[in-house]
């Protein structure tokens, strides 16, 4: 199974972590039940940009995002070139390396 590697972040994953991709979850879904506390305001159905992720090994190996999240990605802070919503992604094909962008577009986390 592919393995999914979180970099360190200073609040959510403070020494990073490491584990395998589940079948038929997203990586949002994957990271809360590694107890990596992920904003999902929207409820993971591709509504907000609150779980948005930086893929930093592995984007090349992903399937293209849809139109949808491509749209909505448009107003997530800290977009970059591989970004990617992570409720949008089911990791089972391919390692990835992610971080956790510092901020969302929420003021207060709920």
């Amino acid at each position: 199974m592919p393995t999914i590697t979180v970099l360190p972040h200073e609040s959510l994953a403070p020494e990073g972590a490491k584990f395998e991709a589940e079948p038929g979850k997203s990586l949002c879904q994957q990271l809360l039940d590694h107890h990596i506390d992920i904003e999902h305001a929207c409820g993971m159905v591709a509504a907000c940009t609150t779980c948005h992720v930086i893929v930093r090994d592995g984007f090349n190996r992903l399937p293209p995002s849809s139109d949808e999240e491509d749209d909505m990605l448009d107003k997530a802070w800290g977009l970059t070139a591989s970004s990617r919503l992570s409720c949008q992604l089911d990791p089972v094909t391919t390692d990835l390396t992610i971080e956790l962008p510092k901020y969302t577009i929420n003021h207060a986390r709920e």
